[in-house]
């Protein structure tokens, strides 16, 4: 078990967004989570990432328990998040927004091999590498804050949203992309409004409701689910 999640609940204030969530992801899956505006999606990730407290909740990565660790310690561990809307840094360039991705990396040697990695998966990164990232398309800035995420070697990516925003097209490069990086050995959380996406390349997946864990199941156990294709997929 590389991830797990028990009885986690998040307030903001006086709303109990996050109800006693509990999921879990083993090493090489991609997970998906899957559900409505405010059904406590990204509120997971962030609390996964440090950024919110669990409060009661645990949160277990690799055997150890990370649910008072804070975010800067969760990114040394591992765990790299992938934020929605990319929050690239507009004003700096390509590759400075690359270098940012690669601060908990002081080996020279392997930064080189990460950025030829990432340059060899997204081609058109390359081509602008001195261009401004507030300048790319969407998809480009996609592609850069996934770039980003993957320059600190994580062993845990966690995805918010990858396509929103996106054009169709662009929408299924991003998931192949997706599915490349867990082929090449790193395990994806995946937050998504694209059901129908999200469930086809997941190996398993989660429905929130409301801050609560409704149903789970392997991710074409999901796509065939009729209370999910009703509520999440037009059936």
């Amino acid at each position: 078990m590389m991830l797990e999640v028990e009885n986690l609940n998040v307030y903001y204030g006086a709303i109990h967004a996050l109800k006693g969530i509990s999921f879990h992801l083993e090493e090489g899956e991609i997970v998906a989570l899957i559900g409505a505006n405010g059904a406590g999606k990204s509120t997971s990730l962030n609390t996964i990432s440090g950024l919110l407290r669990a409060n009661p909740g645990k949160i277990v990565f690799e055997g150890e328990d990370i649910s008072q660790t804070p975010p800067q310690d969760v990114v040394m561990k591992g765990i790299i998040q992938v934020p929605e809307g990319r929050k690239i840094f507009a004003r700096m360039t390509v590759m400075e927004n690359l270098e940012m991705g690669a601060y908990t990396q002081p080996d020279r040697v392997k930064f080189e091999e990460n950025l030829e990695a990432v340059y060899f998966r997204f081609p058109r990164l390359k081509e602008r590498q001195k261009q401004l990232g507030g300048t790319l398309s969407g998809g480009e800035q996609q592609m850069l804050a996934m770039a980003r995420g993957l320059m600190g070697n994580p062993r845990l990516l966690l995805l918010d949203e990858p396509s929103m925003g996106l054009a169709p097209i662009l929408v299924e490069q991003i998931f192949e992309i997706i599915q490349s990086i867990n082929e090449q050995g790193t395990s994806i959380l995946l937050v998504e409004q694209n059901a129908q996406m999200a469930l086809s390349i997941a190996d398993r997946g989660y429905v929130l409701e409301t801050g609560k864990t409704v149903l789970e199941g392997s991710g074409q156990e999901l796509l065939h689910n009729p209370l999910v294709e009703e509520a999440y997929l037009g059936g």
